[in-house]
């Protein structure tokens, strides 16, 4: 029977190491409670650890001292040779010449006395303290007018202010207001001298006047003229009551006028209407076929519009036509208010 291979002994550190690392093996076997090989395989594993820790500094090679003079001389070559092309590249000047003005003289002052404004030059208003601006608008204002009447038109002159008004005006040799104005007399002409021309008489106006009277009518039967004889209501109002009455059906009260987008805000309107028109008795209106009624005659009617009648007809498509009124109320998009409005102008068949 061989015998057992017996196993290699771990590698013990040198002699020369041994007594440095006897101390550190015997109180890390106390401390922690190592065997002797295992104590050996951790000390040789810290010195492992502190040996890859200090390898970069070994390997790393030694850097070349830096000398910035080269460098420095170089950036000044270039900053030199950067400010010699700016001072010989041509500067741009503005495209438009600047004017030179010429410097105004200094004007002497004196004393305020009693002028009369309409003699005064530029500089005379120079002299009373105003500037060389105003002093030659006020001028022009003189020229364009025909010479100044009244203080109240220096007071209006633009860029006159209030304050320099006030200290001149004690010294302006004009009265406060313009004298009121003449009617002019005008001649009459001769009557043999254009023999042409036909005396003057009065016309009717653009607009025909609207009866002051009016008796009531028909609101369902009524036309745009006959709806355009109640004040207030013009051409336009009168189209849109009866475009709406159309798509109606017609109207079964009064109050449905105010359903018209154009007399919300009009209730004045509402109220003449009111008053000229009436619904005849037993008066039938228009019916509304909700089971063979297309998309577009659905939606164009008041009560319907697009997404109501889009859901009519989905949903007679998938359940079969309607047989009575409240079978509608199977639509959730229909309330009752707005069912009872449309009840009348239904039609099931």
């Amino acid at each position: 029977m061989p015998a057992p291979a017996q196993r290699p002994a771990p590698a013990q550190p040198s002699a020369s190491c041994r007594p440095l690392l006897q101390p550190l093996q015997r109180k890390l076997r106390r401390y922690f409670g190592f065997s002797r090989r295992e104590t050996s395989g951790f000390v040789l594993l810290l010195l492992l650890m502190v040996l890859w820790l200090w390898l970069p500094t070994l390997l790393r090679p030694a850097l070349p001292h830096y000398n910035p003079s080269p460098d420095q001389q170089r950036l000044n070559s270039w900053a030199a040779e950067l400010a010699a092309r700016r001072t010989t590249q041509p500067r741009f000047g503005p495209r438009t010449p600047r004017r030179s003005y010429a410097a105004r003289p200094r004007v002497p002052q004196v004393a305020l006395a009693p002028f009369n404004p309409n003699t005064f030059s530029a500089l005379d208003w120079q002299a009373r303290g105003l500037p060389a601006w105003l002093a030659e608008r006020l001028v022009k204002y003189k020229n364009v007018v025909g010479g100044f009447k009244a203080k109240e038109q220096i007071r209006k002159a633009y860029g006159l202010s209030d304050t320099t008004y006030a200290r001149l005006a004690p010294y302006i040799q004009l009265p406060e207001q313009l004298p009121p104005r003449e009617a002019a007399a005008y001649a009459r002409p001769q009557s043999g001298r254009y023999p042409d021309r036909q005396p003057f008489e009065a016309t009717s106006g653009r607009f025909a006047r609207k009866p002051a009277r009016l008796a009531a009518f028909d609101v369902n039967t009524a036309d745009t003229t006959q709806l355009m004889q109640i004040r207030g209501i013009g051409r336009g109002y009168a189209r849109r009551v009866v475009e709406y009455r159309q798509r109606l059906g017609g109207f079964l009260r009064e109050d449905q006028l105010t359903e018209i987008y154009a007399l919300r805000d009009a209730p004045d309107l509402v109220d003449s209407l009111r008053k000229y028109t009436f619904v005849a008795p037993g008066f039938a209106p228009e019916l509304l076929d909700v089971n063979n009624a297309s998309f577009e005659v659905l939606q164009a009617h008041p009560y319907v519009g697009k997404r109501l009648a889009r859901v009519l007809v989905a949903f007679r498509q998938q359940h079969g036509p309607f047989h009575q009124p409240t079978d509608l109320r199977q639509i959730r998009l229909l309330d009752a208010a707005t069912l009872e409005k449309l009840a009348p102008y239904l039609m099931l068949r």
